[in-house]
């Protein structure tokens, strides 16, 4: 560690363990949150608001909102109330559990937020409706767990299954009795009932019914169910194919869409070409949103024996900032020697091409690529290794590293993305010798991989460190 400025570094530590901590494994994003804000509870409120607006992952952005509810400091409570607006029913019915359950207390603010949350949706009919109809089960948990007397339109569409004519709900049980697959389009383009709930309760999918349930979608719910709609006709009907490209086009234009749901999607099943094309640029697109890279860059992928997940995501992360790096970027794969790749394009199969050949085989030399580099004057600013740390061959990377120093009279910063079983060797060398080097754990999740953008794109992790401090806390309007 970095003795001279020790705060500095706790809160990188702090801010990478954040981004790569994968989701879906509740508990230990518990335990990393409650250690942040012992460590540091002034910024650890300036991150939960950062995160909330440049974060991916849903756990994360629950159990900030979980802690600044039930925090000791009012400005922290404030910001909770707000935040805890903006989350759909059944991220808030979570919210509300893990609170309970793993925090021990709803605090009498909490309880306010969550009311103030139901009442505004009571409020406005229609807003109320689509809630309900997506997260019946959630919205009911939350009057119930918490003794929120519903007004009398969500008594009857929650509770006494006795909806209101002019409700979805009442819409969607036309929809289960509708005898033509004409009825049941006119239903579902009239109340615009989205297509999970509406799929099982029409009786034919027909081109019509498909039509309007596509009209219905949103752009992320049509990449989402695209599998769906191919095992249902949809791509071997010409006008509802046409549909289903205009919502991919809204898609990249969209804020609300996620850039490896599009890869997942491709990788998921087989498309058309065209598809494929539009999935790309709806991901390049979404990417291009998280920043650029403004730095010289280079990509070292570790392709020694048992590295082929190295390789894999050294082809995702190629992928992912090649099309928002404005300043040179060179990529090599590497063994006891370096291989350069170069891709044509900067979409995910031009690096798939661009791959081709490369198998995890060999010894490691982490440092071999830096070598060349320092050979052809070939300058950067920040190297991103994709390695197990397994440095055991000359040139080692920290070796290679201070000459490439030396010769280039520089020191890039290096971020280790980490693969597999890891060790520390080369992180440990590195800051022996008082580089700047960070780290990110890979765990198998993809949809983690966009974290690296923030730490890439800004000229400092000091510039990162400061842009979340001045995230100015949501102040509670009563």
């Amino acid at each position: 560690m970095n003795t001279k400025n020790p705060e500095r570094d706790m809160r990188l530590e702090m801010l990478n363990s954040l981004l790569t901590t994968p989701h879906r494994e509740l508990q230990k994003v518990a335990e990393l949150h409650n250690d942040m804000m012992k460590r540091d509870p002034i910024f650890y409120g300036h991150l939960a608001v950062w995160y909330q607006e440049n974060g991916d992952v849903r756990d994360h952005k629950e159990v900030f909102a979980a802690n600044l509810l039930t925090s000791s400091m009012q400005e922290h409570r404030d910001a909770g109330f707000v935040l805890l607006q903006q989350f759909p029913p059944y991220e808030v019915a979570r919210i509300v559990d893990f609170m309970k359950q793993q925090k021990g207390k709803m605090p009498r603010s909490a309880r306010t937020a969550v009311t103030k949350y139901l009442r505004k949706r009571e409020a406005d009919p229609a807003f109320f409706d689509r809630a309900a109809l997506r997260g019946r089960k959630s919205m009911k948990h939350l009057y119930a767990t918490l003794h929120i007397k519903p007004n009398e339109r969500a008594e009857q569409v929650l509770f006494k299954d006795a909806p209101p004519e002019d409700s979805l709900a009442f819409a969607l049980k036309m929809l289960a009795l509708a005898v033509t697959p004409l009825e049941q389009a006119q239903i579902i383009a009239e109340f615009g009932i989205p297509y999970t709930i509406a799929i099982g309760a029409v009786k034919q999918v027909t081109p019509t019914v498909l039509v309007a349930l596509i009209n219905s979608m949103s752009p992320q719910e049509a990449i989402n169910n695209l599998n769906s709609l191919k095992t249902r006709g949809a791509f071997d009907n010409k006008e509802v194919k046409a549909l289903i490209d205009e919502k991919l086009t809204l898609a990249a234009k969209s804020d609300r869409v996620s850039a490896f749901k599009s890869h997942a999607a491709i990788n998921a099943m087989e498309l058309d070409a065209e598809t494929v094309a539009q999935l790309n640029k709806i991901a390049d697109t979404q990417v291009k949103k998280r920043g650029k890279i403004t730095k010289p860059t280079a990509v070292l992928v570790d392709k020694s024996g048992s590295m082929s997940e190295a390789i894999e995501v050294g082809k995702q992360i190629a992928a992912l900032i090649s099309g928002i790096t404005e300043a040179e970027l060179f990529v090599y794969a590497f063994d006891n020697i370096a291989y350069p790749i170069k891709a044509k394009g900067s979409e995910l199969s031009d690096w798939e091409k661009a791959f081709q050949g490369i198998q995890a085989n060999g010894a490691t030399s982490i440092g071999a690529p830096v070598e060349v580099m320092r050979l052809k004057k070939l300058a950067v600013e920040q190297f991103i290794i994709v390695t197990d740390e397994g440095d055991n061959t000359a040139p080692l990377f920290h070796d290679a590293f201070e000459a490439y120093r030396r010769d280039m009279n520089w020191s890039p910063s290096v971020l280790i993305v980490k693969v597999g079983q890891t060790s520390t060797f080369v992180e440990h060398n590195l800051r022996n010798r008082s580089a700047q080097v960070d780290t990110f754990t890979f765990a198998g999740d993809y949809y983690s991989l966009p974290n690296l953008i923030p730490m890439l794109a800004r000229p400092s992790r000091l510039e990162l460190l400061m842009e979340i401090l001045e995230m100015p806390l949501p102040e509670r309007v009563n």
